[in-house]
């Protein structure tokens, strides 16, 4: 199956399609989906000197993997609070810590591969709608005291002097954080895999697992892999195949549109490189692109995949709300994905036993987590460390079938008041 039309594939262009599985293949690991969680996953593997197999379903990336916003911060979708009331503070912090390691995985694979394609763009900005200072004071203070990372915050001038919008008040800014092309670093973790030694298939969707017996067997249509070890890293396109984790996670779709091109009018909005997102639990996401011609800018959730078109309106709508000087800039094209969510807002990382292993939902988190998640369930597998225990307390909770995806865009809508409710408060 062809890529999705995106910015990404314009950028690429089509690659030469990988083969899919056909006959038995013996293996030490065997990971199913070929998107960044598995590849970080594969790599790692390979590095280490274990055999690895990838079945994908479709093409390398093919979903939200090549598909997302391309931020690469750390940090989780749910917050730090959250996270500390699960697991207590020291944990909390330990997996605070595992997430920046995450973010420079990507950046000195990047180096160490020189992905030049992937392009990445320091810089990161989180913006508030109101007034925040204080707060984002007490931020910036805690981050660089408990794990000395680079933290700034840029008061109403500053954060005015780059974004020209009257939303805006002050922003935490993360100059080690960045912006990329997903696909371009995937496609490149996919070619270092096969240079390691390890096999990737393309168009070879899983169609039985076989959890019995000393070693696990993985079939496709045409094909089976044996393997001591199998990783699932499906994401929001898993299937029926392992119960517990269809059942435990929620697939949900976002969507992304690009600008036409016009250097004047994005240089007269965004005097930025950094990448932006707005200060808000249920806000959008953007950064400049193609030279500082266009702007990628993504929102919005639905729990059923909507025409992209009839969603590029709404984020057009919300763009222009923010810098009413773009309303003349129109969208050239748009898409959508789906992305894995868990009810508890962290990554489903751990293990089924019996050498079955999964590491998905990443949706919300940014880049950094399937870094860290592939590292951490590649070194179980080669028994270097048991920190994949870190994210057992968090588990593989129950999605709450059709009442749990209409409770997850419940609460998106509800979020999106909350949000505009506390904006026009606090502005009072």
């Amino acid at each position: 199956m062809p890529y999705v039309d995106t910015w990404y594939r314009r950028r690429l262009g089509e690659a030469p399609a990988r083969p899919a599985l056909d006959g038995r293949l013996e293996t030490d690991v065997c990971v199913i989906g070929g998107g960044l969680a598995g590849l970080h996953t594969a790599l790692e593997l390979a590095r280490a000197g274990r055999r690895v197999a990838v079945l994908e379903a479709e093409r390398v990336a093919w979903g939200a993997s090549g598909r997302n916003g391309g931020f690469v911060g750390p940090g989780y979708s749910a917050g730090f609070e959250a996270i500390a009331r699960n697991v207590g503070g020291d944990d909390a912090k330990t997996l605070h810590r595992l997430s920046i390691e995450g973010t420079q995985m990507v950046a000195d694979n990047i180096a160490a591969l020189a992905i030049a394609g992937a392009s990445p763009v320091h810089g990161s900005m989180s913006a508030a709608r109101f007034e925040a200072g204080e707060a984002l004071r007490r931020e910036r203070d805690w981050l660089m005291a408990e794990f000395g990372y680079p933290t700034e915050v840029w008061e109403r001038d500053r954060v005015r002097e780059a974004l020209a919008s009257p939303r805006y008040h002050q922003a935490i800014y993360r100059p080690e954080a960045f912006h990329f092309d997903p696909l371009c670093y995937s496609r490149a973790l996919a070619d270092e895999i096969e240079r390691l030694g390890g096999q990737i298939f393309e168009a070879s969707p899983v169609i039985a697992l076989d959890r019995e017996g000393a070693e696990r067997r993985v079939s496709t249509a045409q094909g089976a892999v044996q393997a001591k070890d199998v990783v699932i890293a499906t994401g929001g396109y898993t299937g029926r195949l392992v119960g517990e984790l269809f059942s435990s996670f929620l697939p949900v779709a976002t969507y992304v549109m690009l600008t036409e091109p016009n250097a004047e009018l994005v240089a007269g909005a965004i005097r930025t490189s950094a990448a932006i997102g707005d200060h808000r639990r249920a806000g959008d996401y953007y950064r400049v692109v193609d030279g500082g011609t266009r702007i990628l800018w993504g929102g919005k959730i639905t729990t059923r995949t909507s025409e992209p078109r009839r969603l590029a309106a709404l984020l057009h709508q919300t763009m222009v709300s923010t810098y009413p000087q773009l309303q003349g800039l129109g969208v050239d094209i748009a898409w959508t994905g789906l992305m894995a969510y868990a009810r508890h807002k962290m990554p489903q990382i751990g293990a089924l036993g019996g050498g079955l292993w999964y590491c998905t939902a990443f949706g919300g988190h940014g880049m950094n987590t399937t870094a860290i998640g592939g590292r951490v369930i590649a070194e179980a597998i080669a028994g270097r460390s048991d920190r994949y225990r870190l994210f057992a307390p968090f588990g593989l909770a129950w999605n709450g079938g059709p009442a749990g995806r209409a409770a997850v865009q419940a609460t998106y809508w509800a979020l999106q008041a909350q949000d505009a409710w506390n904006e026009r408060a606090r502005l009072l």
